[in-house]
């Protein structure tokens, strides 16, 4: 049986109240509460977790994620160094790092302090890191994602949106730009449906910056 977000959060409230020392059930609460938009509540729970088991601190990418979505940029960065000192090959982590010191310091501190990736296992994700290095272009890492599956267009076109969010926005002031950030994000949502919670992201940032 498939439940909607609500139930799935009502079944978890029930389950967390029965079994409140359970660190991994508020992270699996502060998930569903992360795709229901309440992006302050998810992190209450994942500081919850990490409260009850402190070993599952460098597993807190969910976290990190709802920092940057909080506006909590230097914290995001943060989390996604701890999370790379045990999942080094990781380009994704590695790219929301970016993504917090862009937001927080600008896109050239962002791109100076980008830490080295080896061995992604995803090519489309290793197309993508070299467009953060500044060593491939926008349309080659669609290029890629597009001879793949559904997932690596999904992903080509959701860190292509993400991309153009950061480097057209340097300077903290200035309003996010959305022009192309929004059409590939809502093309990744839209267009290329994926079962995975960055998906999930995708269509939350869409409803945050007001993009239908």
């Amino acid at each position: 049986m498939l439940y909607t977000l609500e139930e799935q959060l009502i079944k978890l409230n029930k389950f967390v109240s029965t079994n409140p020392n359970r660190a991994r059930s508020y992270i699996q609460r502060g998930m569903v509460k992360f795709k229901l938009a309440r992006i302050d509540d998810s992190i209450a729970d994942f500081d919850r977790a990490e409260k009850l088991d402190s070993s599952l601190t460098p597993y807190l990418w969910q976290r990190g994620l709802s920092y940057y979505y909080a506006q909590r940029f230097e914290e995001g960065a943060k989390q996604f160094e701890i999370d790379l000192t045990v999942n080094t090959r990781d380009a994704e982590e590695t790219i929301w790092r970016y993504l917090c010191i862009a937001r927080s310091r600008g896109v050239k501190a962002a791109k100076t302090s980008l830490f080295p990736v080896s061995n992604d296992p995803r090519r489309v994700m290793r197309q993508v890191y070299e467009l953060f290095a500044g060593n491939d272009t926008l349309e080659n890492v669609l290029k890629v994602g597009d001879r793949e599956n559904q997932r690596s267009r999904f992903y080509s076109h959701l860190y292509a949106g993400l991309y153009c969010e950061a480097t057209g926005e340097s300077a903290r002031p200035r309003p996010i730009r959305a022009s192309r950030a929004k059409f590939y994000l809502l093309a990744a949502v839209e267009k290329y449906p994926i079962d995975d919670y960055m998906w999930d992201l995708g269509r939350v940032h869409c409803q945050l910056r007001g993009w239908t």
